[in-house]
């Protein structure tokens, strides 16, 4: 049956949902386009995006999708890598919503969950049990317990925990026309109980019967007998001796067959103690050769393998160095991971295996560890396989469609040699191949040429070989990933006709209309079909403001860094993404917008967005778009949304009125100028009742936001007051402290204090007297023209300090990074900008690296709470700053709660203020509230003080320079010491409503003048 629904078909259906469905429904353009792929090569628009709100809601949606003949795909994380959350099908995403660990049973070891619970978040859930869901893919952050029973996820831990199919006990499922049951093991007294009653499930467990009984022989000859089968259904569940176990054979089907409401799972105790070694070798098939020896000596709950390929790959990428340091040296490496009750007993079972194969733990070829911390960022960088291959140095692409074959364990050297001769035979030089060795399941990306009608026959043909080599091995198209689009039209080459013959009655039996995710596994769309890119794409091009130098100076380049990973979904740690956080919303992650993006190039002639810079929707995609940058570091592939989003807010409004706060806070810089003549009228205007209400509707500002209070004395009217001569740019001791905008007119006294404390390091400090800016709140708000013009001022004006080399310091963090990474993508061709990029230095860089040998930064020995700066922690890094703080006896707790929730001008824009509070609740706000009223908090960032001010935290936050400045005068107060820190203080309320009495009168004076005007004859 053709998957094409009739547009009176769908329209009635959009109705019927949004009339009875309790659910966000979503047929725009913008929703549809940000589902239109996964993490796949694959690329198919959805009919629409329903968002239920509960389980019962989502059943509901399947059941109208079934009234009116149209196509359905239930969707988690998004995340697959082989076509199987993307369809022309209405999607149903449950990762929203449905998300709740619905019950536990401590003792039984058991839990009930919702579809959309994301893994990471069920094992915090279960920690207070000492219990967790054994599987874990690299994914874990972010996927969904629904999607990884789709798929059959395993991850590294399958090892220990098997596959997901190994601990899923009972499912309740509904098929595409209506029946909801739970099933699991069943026993022919229960199928013969089910039979006596009748109606459709009855004839479903009927058909399962005789489905079993024709192909009993072929089941058994025909499944591969490996740790690591995915592909095909999981027929073998349904043997007599596997216990006719329906939920089980459902794992894995990829939402084709039913629908999955809950899931009963088998839970895993936690370990209590686990250690880690590390055995290195000369080449990755070596270290495969050696799997079966360790396999025979040890239970390992880990035992995966990374080549030497994709260590350089790290090196390159300055990704994950630490860990890089500590392998054996080596080519490849296999990590084996040990876990037990005690200590001692982890590292006998590592010692033990390091004496039955010859080794020692001295030898130089092998790494122990029983150090948790550090066996777990190891780990991380095996799992960030597929971010650190995604987009190579080197440009070229690599890409997914061979990515998780599977072989028994005992031929997998030999696989791995056929394999890289294949590679060969088809100029696909040096894939990195990695992957969960143990288990015979094998990860690699490949430079496949996927934009060619050449380039897309041979990927198919090479498809067609390999997957030839690893049926003659015994082995699996799939060991993790499944077969979605990718791999179903191959599964013939690996079951033979017979087998996936009966993979189609078992999807007829349960889908007979084939419309649960149509054209996956059983009458596939071919494996070239439907490409993300493919030989038709053509996308429009596009004069850009920015270089791109890091993407061939190419937008489409920049753009196509996103490969589906999703990393951008996860609820916690790092930075990125704080608007999915709070929003939950697919549209709203760094993906999502990346899809956006993808399809405002017009590629395809269905592609769903078609007035290119000019999208509303895009632009309301990124309207949420914090441009923290935090993706630009988080992200494995690199992404750099926030410059994507000035890009495009330079091309939308060009040529037409822009949003209020771009006037009003993207020109911040030059209002800051003009109120230094009058701060206290400016400050008395902008906090006045009902002025200052005006004001804020007449600038976009959001209502609910307290103006920053202007300084009385600017920092450089401060320094020009001090009278000190300027020193030689040629000085070596000399550094330019730059004055931004907000350390100059708001918080003059960040960059008071730095001068104090770089003084005392030994340096001589050079301010500019002239007004510069560096020019972010234009950048932020696309106003790129004045941004270059603005950038390129400053340049002149710093040309005597970048002749000389002369450091310059900022103290502001987001300025810092416009001149590190922003100017130099807007201005790639400027030699200027580029000297200016490598002298800039932050505050403690200058300290730690560059102050005179003996120096010590002033003693605090206190303890501190401490929020980075987004655009710090993607740009400069913390790693100076924490260098400083432990050297002036700081106990700083450095936070690992995200985004702060302000970010520059977007929580002041009106709109944003829900939304920016909201980022903050999810960690920062709480963990400041939290702090010991006589430790420290300390944010550099002008926007994380003032969020933390006004985020009901009754803390005020300093500069780490405000911090060692006061401690130059001595011990610092024991009770909220940020008391001492000089903040411009608000007007008094006399002060506002005089200021309001008198724009009252001088209006009232305007009016009776008009009046009389107009009265004249």
């Amino acid at each position: 049956m053709s998957s094409r629904v009739p547009g009176e078909s769908l329209d009635r259906l959009v109705t019927a949902l949004r009339a009875g469905t309790d659910a966000e429904v979503r047929f725009d353009t913008g929703s549809r386009g940000a589902y239109s792929t996964d993490g796949s090569n694959y690329r198919q628009v959805p009919l629409g995006v329903v968002v239920p709100r509960t389980v019962e809601a989502g059943a509901h949606a399947v059941e109208l999708c079934a009234r009116f003949d149209v196509p359905v795909l239930s969707r988690g994380g998004g995340t697959s890598l082989a076509g199987q959350t993307t369809n022309e099908a209405v999607v149903i995403d449950w990762s929203k919503h449905c998300n709740a660990l619905v019950s536990v049973d401590p003792e039984a070891r058991t839990c009930v969950v919702e579809p959309g619970i994301v893994l990471d978040e069920l094992n915090r859930r279960l920690a207070d049990h000492k219990l967790k869901f054994g599987p874990k893919p690299s994914t874990h952050s972010h996927c969904a317990l629904g999607g990884m029973i789709g798929n059959n996820s395993c991850g590294a831990s399958a090892q220990a925990y098997g596959k997901t199919v190994d601990n899923v006990r009972r499912l309740e499922v509904m098929t595409y026309d209506g029946l909801r049951m739970w099933v699991g093991p069943t026993s022919k007294v229960e199928r013969a109980r089910i039979a006596a009653e009748g109606g459709r499930r009855a004839e479903l467990y009927d058909g399962l019967d005789r489905l079993v009984a024709e192909y009993l022989g072929d089941i058994r000859r025909g499944f591969p007998k490996i740790p690591r089968r995915v592909s095909g259904y999981n027929l073998d569940s349904l043997l007599p001796e596997n216990g006719f176990d329906v939920a089980r054979a459902l794992v894995g089907s990829e939402g084709t067959l039913v629908t999955v409401l809950r899931a009963e799972l088998e839970l895993v105790p936690v370990p209590s103690y686990e250690s880690l070694l590390v055995l290195g070798y000369d080449d990755i098939c070596q270290a495969a050769d050696h799997v079966p020896q360790i396999l025979e000596h040890c239970s390992p709950g880990q035992l995966e393998a990374l080549d030497g390929r994709m260590a350089q790959l790290m090196r390159e990428e300055h990704a994950y160095l630490e860990s890089l340091r500590v392998l054996p040296e080596a080519d490849s490496w296999l990590l084996v991971q040990f876990t037990g009750d005690s200590q001692e007993e982890v590292d006998a079972q590592a010692h033990a295996l390091l004496k039955s194969i010859g080794r020692s733990e001295k030898d130089s070829s092998v790494a122990f560890s029983d150090d948790p911390q550090r066996e777990q960022r190891m780990l991380k960088a095996r799992e960030a396989g597929l971010g650190v291959t995604a987009r190579p140095p080197d440009d070229r692409e690599t890409w997914e469609g061979w990515e998780d074959s599977a072989v028994p364990p005992e031929r997998l050297g030999d696989y791995l040699r056929d394999l890289k001769g294949l590679f060969e035979e088809f100029g696909y030089d040096h894939p990195s191949l990695y992957g969960h060795f143990g288990q015979g399941c094998v990860h690699t990306r490949i430079p496949f040429g996927l934009k060619t009608a050449e380039g897309v026959a041979h990927f198919r043909r090479f498809l067609e070989r390999a997957a030839d080599l690893v049926a003659s091995y015994g082995g699996s198209l799939s060991g993790e990933h499944g077969d979605g689009q990718a791999r179903g039209e191959l599964l013939t080459r690996m079951f033979g006709e017979r087998l996936v013959g009966a993979f189609g009655e078992l999807k007829a039996l349960f889908d007979p209309g084939n419309r649960m995710n149509p054209g996956k596994v059983v009458d596939p769309q071919p494996v070239d079909g439907q490409l993300r890119l493919g030989a038709a794409w053509r996308p429009d091009t596009h004069d850009t403001h920015f270089g791109y130098p890091q993407d061939d100076h190419s937008f489409t380049q920049a753009v196509l860094r996103c490969v589906g990973i999703g990393d951008c979904r996860s609820l916690e740690g790092d930075v990125m993404c704080p608007s999915y956080r709070a929003t939950r919303e697919e549209e709203h992650s760094t993906r999502g917008r990346s899809r956006l993006l993808f399809e405002m190039l017009d590629g395809h002639a269905d592609s769903a967005v078609k007035d290119g810079w000019r999208s509303t929707e895009v632009r309301d995609a990124l309207d949420l778009c914090l441009a923290c940058k935090g993706c630009k570091s988080d992200c494995p592939t690199g992404v750099d949304m926030a410059t994507y989003k000035a890009e495009f807010l330079a091309h939308h409004y060009e040529g037409r009125p822009r949003p209020p706060a771009h006037y009003s806070m993207g020109w911040l810089p030059l209002w800051a100028r003009l109120a230094e003549h009058a701060p206290t009228l400016a400050n008395s205007a902008l906090h006045a009742p009902l002025l200052g209400r005006a004001g804020k509707a007449l600038a976009g500002v959001a209502g609910e936001r307290r103006p920053p209070v202007f300084a009385e004395r600017s920092f450089v009217r401060w320094w020009r007051a001090l009278g000190t001569e300027q020193p030689d740019p040629a000085d070596p001791a000399t550094v330019v402290l730059w004055p931004d905008t907000f350390s100059n007119h708001f918080h003059p006294s960040v960059a008071m204090s730095a001068v104090r404390v770089l003084e005392d390091a030994g340096f001589r400090v050079a301010v500019p007297e002239t007004p510069v800016c560096c020019g972010l709140t234009w950048i932020s708000t696309g106003q790129l023209a004045v941004a270059k013009k603005v950038l390129r001022r400053t340049l002149r004006t710093l040309a005597p300090y970048l002749e000389a080399g002369t450091p310059v310091i900022g103290m502001e963090p987001s300025c810092t990074a416009v001149f590190r990474s922003d100017a130099p993508e807007l201005l790639p061709d400027d030699q200027d900008v580029q000297r200016l990029a490598g002298q800039t230095r932050t505050f403690a860089e200058q300290l730690v690296h560059h102050a005179p040998a003996g120096w010590q930064p002033p003693f605090l020995a206190r303890q501190a709470t401490v929020q980075t700066h987004c655009h710090q922690h993607a740009i400069m890094k913390f790693d100076a700053d924490r260098e400083l703080m432990r050297r002036a006896h700081l106990d700083a707790d450095v936070l690992d709660e995200g985004c702060c929730g302000l970010a520059g001008n977007f929580g002041f824009e009106r709109g944003h203020h829900d939304v920016s509070m909201a980022v903050g609740e999810l960690g920062v706000l709480p963990a400041v509230r939290g702090a010991a009223p006589d430790s420290l908090v300390l944010a550099d960032g002008f926007s994380c003080r003032t969020q933390i001010e006004q985020g009901g935290t009754g803390r005020r936050a300093l500069h780490l320079a405000e911090a060692l400045a006061m401690a130059l005068d001595g011990p610092v107060p024991s009770d909220c010491p940020e008391r001492l820190a000089r903040r411009p203080a608000e007007p008094s309320g006399t002060a506002r409503w005089a200021t309001t009495a008198a724009a009252g009168t001088l209006a009232a004076a305007a009016a009776f003048g008009a009046v009389r005007q107009l009265r004249r004859p």
